[in-house]
């Protein structure tokens, strides 16, 4: 005879259950809760009117959209479901269940708030003795927006919508006089028609807008880096006493071109490249500490481009508390390379390693450890860095840079499974993505944290 244990699903509990021993000592979900509980939520908790029905403190809210994005459940109803079916979610909840719209309502209304608690997380994880600023690398990475890139609409496209629609109105008009202004016609409500035409009309013609006030900020922008080019090469010609040489640099085209996108689900959102090929995107930059790869500054951007994202990052790092400290070296790929750029980082008392061409891979064995060439006289600050490069200590520092902010992406892609955002336009998108890296960090102090 078989020797089995007994499946008993009806007879209760003859003491009440303990939350407390679901759960082993060491465990995610425990330290989640330790680290929000020693959070300041008070400008949570002030917003609430203290009247109607009890509500949900925020510290448990907090706690189900932090563990649930550390463990990979995002979406609100994956996040109820979990409070049911989930043993580590319960002892979050303390064995309660609030729905999702009461989850997704409180990470769209805190979504500020949220975004000020990642340097509070911060800030304990320095008192723990896990962050150490010393060298920080700076990379960007494409994450999906939570719309199509089969919803973007070209201006030539909707020119062309435009054109055809406003025929088709004339032919309904030129209908409606022929039956005598009939409610029907052929089959056809024409008032519902034209109704319904002239809305996608007034949504062309608004979206047709947004393009071309996109394209006047982007000649003025260009236009200032143009005039900015042309004085640069004036002053470097009157130093050298000599007309330049080459092709003065084209100047900016005014007004939107034909290919000019918005997308009509989440117009903040940008045709990008992404995983081979183009999709709709956002550009979500993170500044990690080389030691312990905690995220120490985050940032999301429309550009494709890394090159124009140096001088706000390091804005998030100066806005930092000074109890933190301030970080000595930054890392960067060549995308993020620029004389502009190198300057501020000078200025900033930074020391920039940020690669001025592509760096080949697999060098011979005498490049590698060749001996640092002789050190300029009176260096720029481009001339300076380029020779920290060659160095040995400049050539082991950058060689940090591939070990320090890509496996962050790849775990929070891959392991953690965020390769979307759930919420639309620009200013949720940042705030999403603070609350992704903010528990990334808790995920990363909790790996780091003794026993």
């Amino acid at each position: 005879m078989s020797n089995f244990r007994a499946i008993d699903r009806e007879t209760g509990f003859l003491l009440p259950p303990s939350i407390d021993e679901w759960l082993p000592e060491k465990h995610l979900a425990r330290f989640v809760v330790e680290v929000i509980d020693g959070l300041d939520l008070s400008a949570m908790v002030g917003s609430y009117r203290g009247s109607g029905s009890a509500s949900y403190h925020p510290a448990l809210l907090l706690g189900i959209l932090v563990y649930g994005y550390a463990t990979g459940v995002f979406s609100s109803r994956k996040l109820e479901r979990a409070t049911y079916d989930s043993v580590a979610f319960r002892f979050i909840t303390a064995n309660e269940h609030p729905d999702h719209d009461t989850i997704a309502t409180f990470r769209r209304r805190f979504l500020k708030e949220i975004a000020e608690l990642f340097v509070r997380v911060l800030e304990l994880a320095r008192e723990m003795g896990m962050l150490k600023m010393g060298t920080v690398a700076l990379d960007g990475t494409k994450i999906h927006a939570n719309a199509s890139r089969h919803s973007a609409l070209s201006y030539e496209h909707a020119g062309k919508i435009e054109e055809q629609l406003k025929a088709e109105v004339a032919d309904l008009m030129a209908r409606a006089e022929a039956a005598d202004a009939a409610e029907v016609a052929d089959g056809m409500s024409i008032p519902d028609e034209l109704a319904r035409r002239e809305a996608r009309l007034a949504k062309l013609a608004e979206a047709r807008a947004k393009i071309e006030a996109r394209a006047k900020e982007r000649f003025e922008r260009e236009a200032a880096e143009h005039r900015a080019k042309l004085a640069a090469r004036e002053a470097k010609a009157e130093a050298a006493g000599k007309k330049p040489g080459g092709k003065p640099p084209a100047p900016p085209v005014e007004g939107p071109q034909p290919k000019d996108q918005i997308n009509l689900t989440d117009e903040d959102s940008r045709i990008m490249p992404a995983g081979g090929g183009f999709d709709q995107c956002f550009n979500a930059q993170a500044v990690v500490a080389a030691e312990s790869l905690l995220v120490i500054a985050v940032e999301v951007v429309q550009a494709p481009n890394d090159k124009q994202q140096i001088a706000p990052m390091l804005d998030k790092i100066a806005a930092l508390p000074e109890q933190l400290g301030r970080p000595e070296t930054l890392l960067a790929d060549n995308g993020y390379f620029s004389e502009a750029n190198v300057t501020l980082c000078a200025a900033a008392n930074i020391e920039p390693l940020i690669a001025p061409g592509r760096q080949p891979h697999h060098q011979p064995l005498r490049e590698r450890f060749a001996a640092a060439p002789p050190a300029p006289e009176n260096p720029t600050p481009v001339e300076a860095m380029a020779y920290r490069l060659r160095t040995p200590q400049g050539k082991k520092l950058y060689a940090l840079r591939k070990q320090t902010p890509e496996p962050v992406f790849g775990i929070i892609k891959s392991v953690m499974g965020f390769r979307q955002f759930l919420l639309r336009g620009l200013d949720n998108v940042r705030g999403e993505w603070s609350l992704v890296t903010m528990a990334w960090n808790i995920k990363r102090m909790y790996a780091l944290s003794p026993g």
